[in-house]
């Protein structure tokens, strides 16, 4: 992607930046400490030498959730197995979906089955669909399902979660 493009997208959600708006507490730290944390983690050094720029900086955003999420099991169905098991070393990863066992974060292509990503998540899990900017119509999917609480649209990728206890809402973020 070029810059110019990246400069577009980035001014067009200024308005979304750093939890501006965001009301619930839960939502504005995840934000805040999650998604936009701009500290070197640890891992930096030694993860994504030779990645793209976006792909570094995707990678470094699911490090991020994978050590604020802690899983047991981690489905990579994108190949970011470098910065999810540098972010939970305690993590099983696995790259494809398995029936009846929901996993706790699942990360996935906009152009992967968005139905049966849905079904193999659970009330704990949450979904990662990257590339939501040129598929919006799977991410609009994800986010009309009953069972999504709480999903964050970062343009290039949209974070969604299932906890059943949380009440709806939808970000935007400019990430």
């Amino acid at each position: 992607m070029n810059h110019l493009h990246q400069a577009w997208v980035w001014l067009r959600r200024i308005g979304h930046c750093r939890g501006f708006g965001i009301q619930s507490p839960t939502d504005y730290r995840f934000v805040r400490y999650v998604v936009n944390e701009h500290w070197p983690y640890y891992a930096y050094r030694q993860t994504g030498l030779n990645d793209s720029p976006l792909r570094r900086k995707l990678g470094r955003l699911y490090f991020r959730l994978a050590n604020y999420l802690q899983p047991g099991t981690v489905v990579d169905l994108l190949g970011y197995d470098e910065y999810l098991r540098a972010g939970c070393r305690k993590a099983v990863v696995r790259h494809q979906l398995s029936a009846g066992d929901p996993s706790p974060l699942i990360l996935a292509p906009a152009s992967a089955g968005i139905g049966k990503l849905l079904d193999s998540c659970g009330p704990d899990s949450v979904l990662v669909v990257e590339d939501i900017g040129h598929s919006p119509d799977a991410w609009r999917t994800v986010c009309s399902s009953q069972r999504v609480t709480v999903a964050f649209d970062l343009y290039y990728c949209g974070i969604a979660f299932f906890d059943p206890q949380r009440s709806r809402q939808q970000y935007i973020v400019n990430f």
